[in-house]
């Protein structure tokens, strides 16, 4: 059982919160528990964490929509580890302050300047550069929606320069250490308030907070560290997900420039229609066709399901707008409870056109009492078909 606190909840905001008042409130805690202000408090760390956690996932349109639809599990694509995931509780500091390090105004730590060294905390940390991320689409069978699958496909992307080991620098080692920065990648400035001096920090301009400069560029690379190509990205994905659902796949995006944390590789999932098979949530219906007789007597036939075909007994006397159903043939759940079933929808075909043979046949049983409809009959396969016509009834 997934014990997460609710995301609104952690932010203090309500379900409808806009993406302004979403900042405000990740930016007002991340101040208050920033670990510049607070070294040593593992409490304080945690929360920390927590807040970040909520707001990589509410302050995104996509990631928002599913966390109000699944809550906190995220539903089949809230898997985590090697797999990927919505959330943010694998982010490390260093992840956290690449996301958002903008929120916090970049430089040191997250951009709160003295507060680290004031308290004898700390040394520090430099902002990483986040690589993009790339979206694809996937497009699954209803057979692979309902199994899950594993997919090998090649995807173009920035990946580290080999020859640089991702510096942009030749050889890796043409640098020197920035001039304007000495090396700390972080300008600090000193403001005059009417409470006294307020200290703040800014990322370098000259070496971008990297803390040093290339003095001569790699030629494979031109300097950015980073080379295009193409490679072989191999993922699985669950069963039970639906069209229009997005996996994240950490780290399998593009490189970052200079070395950083990589984007991640974001995964459409787009559903083939079945010819045959018509989904409904998790269930699947077919509508089945009879003959006049099969309807009549009854018999067996052969229907399509997700994973091949299966045989159904038709009761004798089998009525147009019955509904039979095979247990469990449906998709499964996204919470991993249970599967949906395949409604098979009773339709009985009246022919247009008749040979002589066929027309006396008919003939002979009009004004046959088991041929005729009773009123009762009537009311009964009316009440059966009511919601046909009437979807609220």
């Amino acid at each position: 059982m997934d014990n997460k606190r609710d995301y609104y909840e952690v932010l203090g905001v309500e379900k409808n919160a806009t993406p302004e008042q979403l900042k405000k409130a990740y930016r007002k805690l991340a101040l208050k528990y920033h670990p510049d202000k607070n070294p040593g408090d593992k409490a304080a760390e945690e929360k920390f964490k927590e807040a970040a956690e909520a707001y990589d996932v509410l302050s995104d349109p996509d990631k928002r929509a599913k966390y109000d639809q699944w809550g906190p599990s995220m539903g089949p694509t809230g898997f985590g580890g090697g797999g990927g995931g919505f959330h943010a509780g694998g982010m490390s500091m260093e992840d956290i302050f690449a996301h958002f390090g903008d929120i916090f105004g970049g430089g040191s730590y997250g951009g709160f300047g003295g507060f680290g060294s004031a308290a004898g905390g700390a040394p520090r940390r430099r902002r990483q550069p986040k690589g993009s991320d790339l979206r694809i689409k996937v497009k699954l069978t209803l057979s692979e929606l309902a199994t899950g699958v594993t997919k090998k496909l090649k995807i173009p992307r920035f990946v580290q320069c080999q020859h640089c080991n991702g510096t942009g620098a030749k050889d890796g080692t043409a640098f020197q250490t920035c001039q304007r920065c000495h090396g700390s990648g972080v300008i600090e400035h000193v403001q005059q308030t009417f409470l006294g001096p307020m200290q703040s920090t800014s990322t370098c301009p000259d070496c971008q907070g990297e803390g040093k400069t290339i003095t001569q560029k790699c030629q494979y690379c031109n300097g950015e560290g980073i080379v295009r190509q193409e490679e072989v990205v191999e993922f699985t994905i669950p069963a039970g997900v639906s069209d229009g659902m997005t996996l994240q796949l950490k780290g399998k995006g593009n490189a970052a420039r200079h070395g950083g944390v990589n984007g991640d590789l974001l995964v459409v999932i787009e559903e083939i229609p079945d010819p045959e098979l018509i989904r409904d949530g998790n269930d699947v219906v077919y509508n089945l066709m009879l003959d006049i007789p099969t309807a009549t007597l009854g018999g067996s036939v052969e229907v399509p399901t997700i994973t091949g075909k299966a045989r159904v007994k038709i009761p004798a006397g089998t009525q147009p707008g019955k509904v039979l159903r095979l247990r469990g043939k449906g998709l499964p759940s996204p919470e991993g409870y249970g599967s949906g079933d395949e409604l098979i929808n009773i339709m009985v075909y009246i022919p247009e056109e008749l040979n002589d043979t066929e027309r006396k046949a008919i003939e002979s049983l009009q004004g046959q009492p088991n041929v005729q409809a009773t009123d009762s009959i009537k009311k009964r396969i009316f009440s059966r078909l009511r919601h046909i016509f009437n979807p609220e009834s």
